[in-house]
């Protein structure tokens, strides 16, 4: 419902027009750059878009990070001093739009969703990431300050591995395996989470746990939808059909195209597991109301000589003498509690209870 509301924003409006679709997750916009060689770096944090302008045509390796994409005239200036075609601007202030990949004459555009865990360990954060591969640079937009990319600007920073030494096309790789390697660890979550729930529904089958199966399911759908675009569109990417990805770089996305299968496989798994947990749910709720049938059934069963004796004996007629012994209140107890001993011992013999 919301995502309808969102998207009515664009209704009548000619395509390419600029409006942030989405949450506003940040107060502000945080602009930073990191231009490097393998012998230079430099890392500046700006208050003006224009002054990440000159990257477009310096012969180092650019990155540009723009923090929260709710500023539409920051987005729309940066991507018209870099030649940015209208509907990318449009797709990066789309935070509901799916992954997909588009290749320009002079750029390609990526758009992928970042997982995380929330606080309370059982919500599943989307976050959308837009990354943009030039010639010599490459600008991410991401929807709020904080990220999972800190690995790679510390190792850009100190010039580890051979990072420095590629150009941007291997730097858009490590953006975009960084996102897909931190799946696994989201994959990893879920299986532990759905491991805890099997131990508890074979203790209890309480409604609680129903929903917890249900928002289970509703999170591999989640993620489902954020990796089968992605697998598609980085396919593309390792099949040599992008002229600004090197042949020398194509082997680093065929790895992450594997991994992605991986990812894939295995939420079909944990799909049929949380089916198997819904079965196994039922199937507990099943055996708690026969267990629950079973016992009203030999309850009943006993009630039905005692109701047969007591009806006969409440029948009001004159010539009954049993009515009249003085032991004969006492001796129909007797015989009632004698028949309810002899059914429950045959009932337990019969192993019905």
């Amino acid at each position: 419902m919301e995502e309808h509301t969102q998207l009515s924003k664009k209704s009548g409006l000619p395509p390419g027009t600029l409006i942030h679709i989405g949450k506003k997750r940040a107060s502000k916009v945080r602009i930073t750059a990191i231009d490097y060689t393998e012998s230079l770096y430099n890392e500046s944090e700006f208050q003006d878009i224009s002054n990440c302008f000159p990257f477009k045509e310096t012969s180092s390796t650019s990155w540009i990070n723009i923090d929260g994409i709710h500023n539409t005239e920051i987005i729309e200036a940066l991507g018209n001093h870099f030649g940015h075609h209208p509907l990318l601007m449009e797709d990066i202030l789309n935070t509901l739009s799916r992954p997909k990949l588009e290749e320009y004459d002079d750029y390609v555009f990526l758009n992928l969703k970042m997982l995380g865990i929330g606080k309370d360990q059982n919500a599943i954060i989307s976050e959308q990431v837009s990354l943009i591969l030039g010639k010599n640079y490459v600008i991410s937009f991401q929807e709020q300050p904080g990220d999972i990319f800190d690995s790679i600007r510390v190792r850009i920073r100190e010039s580890k591995g051979n990072i420095r030494k590629r150009k941007a096309d291997y730097l858009f790789y490590r953006l975009i395996d960084t996102v897909v390697d931190h799946y696994f660890f989201i994959i990893e979550h879920l299986s532990e989470r759905i491991e805890k729930l099997e131990d508890i529904i074979l203790v209890t089958q309480s409604t609680h746990i129903l929903h917890q199966i249900q928002d289970l399911k509703t999170q591999l759908i989640q993620i489902r939808k954020a990796i089968s675009p992605l697998r598609e569109a980085v396919s593309l990417l390792q099949k040599d059909e992008v002229k600004l990805i090197h042949k020398n770089t194509l082997q680093y996305f065929r790895d992450v195209y594997q991994n992605l299968i991986q990812v894939s496989e295995s939420i079909d798994i944990y799909r049929e597991m949380t089916k198997n947990l819904m079965d196994l749910y039922q199937s507990g709720i099943n055996n708690r109301m026969n267990q629950v049938m079973q016992v009203l059934t030999v309850i009943a069963t006993i009630f039905i000589p005692l109701t047969f004796i007591v009806g006969i004996y409440g029948m009001n007629f004159d010539n009954m003498p049993e009515l009249h012994w003085k032991y004969g209140y006492f001796i129909i107890w007797g015989i009632m509690v004698t028949v309810v001993l002899f059914m429950l011992k045959y009932f337990k013999r019969k192993k019905w209870f």
